[in-house]
């Protein structure tokens, strides 16, 4: 379908068309000869005067063709061509809800000979063709008033979103790959517990008008060309925290309404991505679309860029990066990276930060994802469950000997209280006191029933955030969370060197400390004796109960996901989430960190707030005057001299950090609210 309808005129009126227009050139040389002859004061008045007929005649003529609004661009040949060019200056609509509309025509200026795309859409290097690409095919400024609806948008909102209360076509879907067969397994354990938390959010919150969304799943992790044979692992204890992630991912997707597909190899990739960028060269695509949201990893991400070329850029907005640990501005952003030396491979995507999905909610930048808690149990378990009475047993949280390694004056001390187990796999248990009670590998049914009568489970320092303290919480067991002091992070930490952030944990756990704490989460110095002798004994004089917050549970999930699908938008720069209604500024002192101070505060750091405190006139309204200002590109702005009364602004988007403090400035912090056991979504999100 083409993009600009052009003016098509009968022969008839093209005919009249060209009489009358010769009617009026003859005026005007008419005009012109008494022009020459006379100086007559009211020349000039009549020039203007049969200027102004002639375009109220060729408007009138083109009203009469009742598909087109009149304008520059409607076509190859409208009146306005004739009378003013292509060049004419558009009446330009208030650019309030569209913070990025300005950068963006101010670059559109610059480079939009740079991609022959722009040219294909109409963009002619005028004003009112940027207006037009940037509101009507990449959504970043208002529609210009004159410009028609596209009906595509309007046939969209037919196709609705209505949740699904059974997996029979996902089976089906997933049964053809091998490589799914570990996925398939954990949803099927668990598709009673799902379709169970799907009806019950509906019942809580309308899902109704939504629209269904196309949505494309590259797991690059399980391609071939990976090299990591995690699916080919799955079942001899590999590593699983992403194959359980994509799980939770897709079945989010599937019983919240939308059309999935998924992909795990580069083949069919290149298969889909054809079909998005058609005959257009990787032009951006409009109307019927095949792929409107894309969730993926870093590998398929290098994958991605790969197999579309240039032209990947066209779709970074429909990107979902599923990153455990997390991707931080000044590792994102590819030149400041540069800038500062980071020589991580897995950072420079330039991406909105937000636009990474983590495993916990650890980085305010990017989104948090997370997964759901297996509970491993049919009805029948829960019942014998319950008759189970708690045993005074610990439970060690390391599967592999060596993480026991220099751990025995700590675990020498919850054995004077308590038994202690473990389930170390493989041969070698070099590391593990002789009182330990291996039971090897346990399966996930097993293991439930196990921390049911354990309690108290035990943190070694390693691994860092995996989801067993959590499951051991939601089974009744307390946790024994190893503080680390200095922090742990790339700077001191062979674990996170390369990785693309400088966060520092405070624990083996953060999350566990922060967010649910005493009595569940108990946070020492296990190389402090009396420490851990008193935690011990504190955690005997007291009943757990079972916990499990509600953000990982199935209907936590389902209401996160369904939030982020209907709310977060990177291709339209309208768009306004959360709220601005939640913002709470607050001033960092100087060495301090929004993320810092906005958790201090019980709050949480929310970048997409940035760009309403990056103007003096901004600052203002809490406070902060500005006499002087200056525009930086660095994560730690915008930010203030107290004393000077300086203030400095962010000069590029992509930078806008929690992350990052400065030595003598005060930063400017959007924190947000969150609601209790959701803290991705602020109180008034849904």
């Amino acid at each position: 379908m083409a993009f600009f309808t052009p003016w098509k005129l009968s022969s008839q009126k093209l005919g009249f068309f060209l009489v009358t227009f010769g009617f009026i050139w003859g005026m005007m040389l008419l005009h012109f000869t008494i022009q020459q002859r006379t100086q007559h004061e009211s020349s000039s008045a009549l020039r203007e005067q049969i200027l102004d007929l002639s375009k109220r005649y060729i408007k009138a003529l083109a009203e009469e063709n009742r598909n087109v609004v009149d304008g520059p661009y409607v076509g190859t040949m409208t009146a306005y061509d004739l009378i003013n060019g292509a060049q004419e200056q558009c009446e330009l609509p208030p650019m309030d809800g569209f913070p990025h509309c300005e950068g963006k025509v101010k670059w559109m200026k610059d480079m939009w000979r740079s991609d022959s795309c722009y040219s294909s859409y109409g963009v002619d290097g005028s004003t009112c063709s940027f207006f037009i690409y940037l509101s009507e095919v990449e959504n970043w400024c208002p529609r210009l008033l004159w410009r028609a609806k596209n009906p595509n948008e309007e046939a969209d909102q037919k196709t609705m979103a209505e949740i699904r209360t059974d997996f029979e076509q996902l089976y089906q879907g997933m049964s053809k790959h091998e490589e799914f067969r570990w996925m398939m397994l954990r949803i099927k354990r668990m598709d009673d517990a799902w379709i169970e938390a799907i009806k019950s959010l509906a019942e809580k919150q309308n899902l109704e008008k939504r629209k269904r969304k196309k949505i494309l799943i590259h797991l690059g992790l399980l391609t071939k060309e990976s090299g990591f044979k995690i699916a080919e692992n799955a079942f001899s204890g590999g590593p699983l925290g992403e194959l359980v992630q994509w799980s939770d991912l897709i079945t989010s997707l599937y019983l919240l309404g939308h059309d999935v597909r998924i992909s795990a190899s580069l083949a069919e990739l290149k298969e889909i991505m054809k079909k998005v960028v058609g005959n257009r060269s990787g032009c951006p695509t409009q109307g019927d679309k095949v792929v409107e949201l894309i969730y993926i990893d870093i590998v398929g991400l290098t994958q991605f860029k790969k197999t579309l070329g240039p032209s990947w850029v066209h779709y970074q907005c429909m990107l979902r990066v599923l990153d455990s640990f997390g991707t931080e501005p000044e590792f994102n952003h590819a030149h400041y990276a540069q800038s500062k030396g980071h020589k991580t491979p897995w950072g420079k995507w330039n991406l909105n930060p937000q636009q990474f999905y983590t495993m916990f909610p650890h980085t305010p930048d990017n989104s948090f994802l997370g997964f759901v808690v297996e509970q491993h149990l049919n009805s029948s378990d829960i019942q014998h469950m319950n008759d189970i009475k708690r045993q005074n047993q610990s439970l060690v949280y390391g599967k592999v000997d060596n993480f026991w390694k220099d751990k025995k004056n700590y675990l020498d001390i919850i054995h004077t209280y308590m038994e202690v187990h473990g389930t170390v796999h493989g041969r070698s248990t070099t590391h593990v006191p002789d009182y330990v009670k291996n039971h090897g590998i346990l399966s996930g049914r097993d293991l439930q029933f196990l921390l049911r009568e354990t309690t108290l489970f035990v943190g070694l320092g390693f691994p860092y955030e995996g989801p067993a303290p959590l499951e051991a919480i939601a089974n009744g067991c307390a946790f024994l969370n190893p503080k680390f002091n200095p922090p742990k992070s790339s700077k001191n930490a062979e674990f996170f060197k390369g990785k693309p952030t400088l966060r520092e944990l405070t624990s083996q756990h953060p999350y566990a400390e922060v967010y649910i704490g005493k009595p569940h989460v108990w946070t020492v110095n296990i190389n402090d004796p009396n420490e851990v002798d008193k935690a011990v004994k504190g955690i005997l004089n007291q009943k757990n109960e079972p916990y499990l917050p509600y953000e990982f549970t199935c209907e936590g999930m389902l209401q996160r996901m369904n939030a982020f699908i209907e709310k977060q938008d990177f291709c339209h720069g309208q768009v306004m989430w959360p709220p601005l209604s939640a913002l709470q500024v607050k001033i960092a002192e100087p060495g301090k960190s929004c993320k810092q101070v906005c958790q201090e505060n019980q709050l949480i750091c929310e970048p997409s707030f940035f760009q309403h405190l990056n103007k003096d006139k901004d600052l203002l309204k809490y406070n902060v005057e500005c006499h002087s200002v200056e525009s930086a590109n660095d994560i730690v702005v915008p930010s203030f001299d107290k004393r000077r009364k300086h203030c400095v602004f962010q000069g590029d988007l992509l930078l806008f950090s929690c992350a990052g403090s400065h030595s003598n400035h005060h930063r400017v912090c959007p924190c947000r609210d969150y609601m209790k056991g959701q803290v991705a979504l602020c109180r008034g999100c849904l």
